[in-house]
């Protein structure tokens, strides 16, 4: 199968909007109305619980890991790794800018996980173990996400995993991306406005919580 198309299937992948689908099918709730209006998991959980964000989590990671794990056995390339991080970062911005919800997703950091859990599983459950820690000390989402983004470079480098210097390389880019994504929530922390976690907005779906998470 050609990769180029191959790339285009993960991204499609990775587009599955599945806190909208849990959201509008299971709760009748568009999480893209409430909360923070984000389509993660965090918003997921602040508005519905986590009955619903659990299920989001893992089909979220699920959509990074399936592309880089599986779609490369399809591929034909003489250079796969090339492909293989093709297929994950596609992947991760499908999940951000999904065509299915007019280029709106979550912040790519379960879908992220998911690639690298596949690529380089140390490293994702090292980067995942800072994310605990900084969940467990500060109890805000963003703050653990972008620790978490900013160990996974260091972790990569650290660890052993096939993918070498580009494979670092791939999760620096990965870094500077999430944190990016997460401009507005640097924003709500330096005016000390974040929501820590356990604060959640109306159950019904009528409204949200006055500032958003993460929203992974």
């Amino acid at each position: 199968m050609s990769p180029i198309l191959l790339v285009l299937l993960a991204y499609l992948m990775g587009a599955t909007p599945t806190s909208l689908w849990v959201g509008k099918g299971i709760y009748g709730v568009d999480l893209r109305t409430v909360g923070s209006k984000n389509l993660g998991a965090t918003n997921a959980y602040r508005i519905l619980g986590w009955k619903a964000a659990l299920p989001v989590v893992a089909v979220d990671a699920l959509k990074g890991w399936a592309p880089a794990a599986l779609l490369p056995r399809l591929a034909h390339s003489d250079s796969p790794w090339a492909w293989v991080l093709a297929y994950g970062a596609a992947a991760i911005l499908g999940h951000v800018y999904s065509v299915w919800v007019g280029f709106r997703g979550g912040k790519g950091v379960a879908t992220g996980a998911g690639v690298f859990l596949a690529l380089a599983p140390w490293a994702a459950l090292a980067a995942t173990g800072v994310w605990l820690a900084a969940l467990g000390s500060t109890r805000i989402v963003s703050v653990a996400s972008l620790l978490a983004a900013v160990a996974l470079p260091v972790a990569v480098a650290l660890t052993p995993h096939q993918g070498g210097p580009t494979l670092v390389a791939f999760s620096a880019v990965l870094a500077v991306f999430v944190t990016w994504a997460h401009r507005a929530n640097i924003g709500r922390l330096s005016r000390g406005e974040e929501l820590r976690f356990g604060h959640s907005g109306a159950q019904s779906g009528a409204s949200g919580p006055p500032r958003g998470g993460s929203d992974r």
